[in-house]
């Protein structure tokens, strides 16, 4: 993975330009609510995406899509800042939330600005004219299927009996299908074919749920310094992850880190799920992910990006924060 990590810093550094200049630089308190969880940083992974399977269909078509790759990128953020208003979480890459620094009402709105303008950057994508309305129906589809996910997700909050099924439709309506997206609107855009299409969509489908999975790992495993989160809510709150599924299998009893948990606590329960071959299960459950999403790719071509793309698969089931 070589090249990788030197083309998500282009990747990186290119969108932080453009947040800069269509948010940052807006004045208003709206706007700078709006603006202060994409300015607080972020890997740039769905904008990455977007551009690589661009360029996987067509070479250097990319440039050509960059406010596409945007609109990715505040699709994501829009989420993130409605999601910490439901979960009530206090600090997100780092920062305060949005609804901490400011209040619940400004967080509701950022959010739905960063919706709007999300649609709004997708269309100033140049390419052609039927191309942009299959890309605006593809994300409108996606918001939907998110707003499902997350509806699932918080209903999981009041049961114990959460399937393993269950869970896994609910992280690919909640993320697989953003990351579907990408790829897939990446693909459109650049004029590629149904079957160019079909398949980078169900690379992005399978990574995202991948990418999920870790970072349920990551909630459990990574310091809040590292990850800019706090440790172990997961855990706290009782969410029914992936992890806390194979545990109650294995008859492991979890509720009584249902509270406040020194770091004590947390690495207790680590080691309790790394006997228990919990953490070990659920990893190889996200490796065997992304080797499904390779196999979506080769119906393409060979290339330097169509590699990228899959070392991204890779990334997402390997990283640490």
């Amino acid at each position: 993975m070589s090249e990788l990590p030197s083309y998500l810093a282009s990747v990186a550094k290119t969108i932080d330009h453009m947040i800069d200049r269509y948010f940052v630089d807006k004045t208003g308190e709206l706007n700078k609510a709006s603006a202060h969880l994409l300015a607080a940083g972020g890997k740039r992974l769905r904008p990455a995406v977007v551009m690589l399977a661009a360029d996987t269909v067509k070479p250097g078509s990319s440039d050509d899509i960059l406010h596409a790759a945007l609109a990715l990128e505040v699709t994501h953020t829009f989420t993130l800042v409605h999601d910490d208003i439901m979960d009530d979480d206090s600090l997100r890459r780092g920062a305060p939330t949005v609804h901490t620094k400011w209040d619940m009402p400004t967080g509701i709105l950022a959010g739905d600005v960063l919706y709007a303008r999300a649609f709004e950057h997708l269309c100033m994508a140049q390419a052609k004219d039927d191309a942009k309305v299959r890309a605006v129906t593809m994300l409108a589809k996606a918001c939907d299927e998110i707003c499902a996910g997350q509806h699932m997700d918080m209903s999981f909050e009041h049961r114990t009996d959460v399937t393993e099924g269950e869970y896994l439709e609910m992280v690919k309506k909640k993320t697989g299908v953003l990351y579907a997206a990408a790829a897939g609107i990446g693909a459109i855009l650049a004029g590629g074919n149904g079957v160019q299409v079909k398949a980078l969509y169900n690379f992005g489908l399978s990574t995202g749920i991948a990418f999920q999975i870790q970072d349920d790992i990551i909630d459990l495993l990574t310091p809040p310094e590292k990850s800019g989160k706090d440790q172990a809510s997961d855990l706290r709150e009782g969410k029914q992850t992936l992890l806390m599924i194979r545990a109650r299998e294995k008859g492991l009893d979890l509720k009584k880190y249902q509270r406040d948990l020194s770091p004590a606590d947390i690495q207790a329960a680590i080691r309790e799920l790394t006997d228990a071959g919990v953490i070990d299960e659920v990893k190889k459950t996200a490796t065997d992910l992304v080797a499904e999403s390779n196999r979506h790719l080769s119906v393409l071509a060979p290339s330097k990006e169509r590699q990228l793309l899959m070392d991204i698969g890779e990334f997402f089931v390997t990283r640490s924060f």
